[in-house]
């Protein structure tokens, strides 16, 4: 943030909001990061810890709100200064939400882990959430550098984490199908790729709100889709 404003208590609150976004963001994506290495170890103290850690995302989450809340309140920004804290407090209620979802991920992770979860022939479910990683990585580092090129580039490869959701959805429900005792253990990975499908799409709006910061207008509501799991009906 360039901008320098008469008030410098002013440049201090936008400072510190953006700080603690960036903070979150960090946070965020090391639950993320852990939550699917945890799933591929099955390491039930550090499932744990992704769990209890969720709280402090809250906690943050709540402390920018009310920052921002005071700026509008008591700062009466414009232009580019309200843009900035309207997208703060939208992209620190998404990264919230993906601390709820590697959250749930964890908690399903360790059901798995009771009904003595092995791998089914086809489904990665480990590779989705990598992907799906790597585009959270890129887009705080969107944020960070206000690259609305690369927030482009992440908004369009969620298509790619559509596709391998709907892959692994048919693969799961013909595991199932197959071996009707697979059932518990194939509805709890249904739900953790619907997660990490669901984590692309909130990774996904942060791009567009940094397009939107950049640009002072939205992207095309026209991005690529490719989840056709409720569409497909598995034979």
């Amino acid at each position: 943030m360039e901008n320098k404003h008469i008030d410098s208590s002013f440049d201090k609150d936008l400072n510190k909001i953006n700080n603690n976004l960036l903070k979150l963001g960090t946070l965020g994506l090391n639950q993320f990061e852990k939550c699917i290495n945890n799933f591929g170890t099955q390491n039930l103290e550090e499932i744990n810890q992704v769990i209890a850690f969720d709280e402090k995302l809250d906690e943050l989450d709540d402390k920018i709100q009310k920052s921002g809340f005071e700026i509008i309140a008591l700062r009466s920004p414009r232009a580019i200064d309200l843009r900035r804290v309207i997208v703060a407090l939208k992209i620190s209620t998404i990264l919230e939400r993906i601390g709820d979802y590697s959250r749930n991920i964890s908690n399903r992770t360790k059901v798995l882990i009771e009904l003595n979860y092995t791998d089914l022939p086809g489904v990665n479910i480990g590779k989705m959430g990598q992907k799906t990683q790597q585009m959270f990585e890129d887009v705080l580092e969107s944020y960070t550098n206000e690259d609305d090129k690369l927030a482009i580039k992440v908004r369009n490869s969620d298509f790619k984490i559509d596709k391998m959701h709907t892959e692994y959805y048919l693969e799961i429900i013909s595991s199932m199908q197959r071996n009707k005792k697979l059932a518990p253990i194939g509805t709890h990975l249904l739900f953790i790729a619907k997660n990490i499908e669901r984590v692309a799409d909130y990774v996904t709006d942060i791009a567009e709100q940094i397009y939107f910061l950049v640009n002072g207008k939205m992207l095309s509501d026209h991005r690529p889709k490719a989840d056709e799991t409720s569409l497909k009906i598995p034979e």
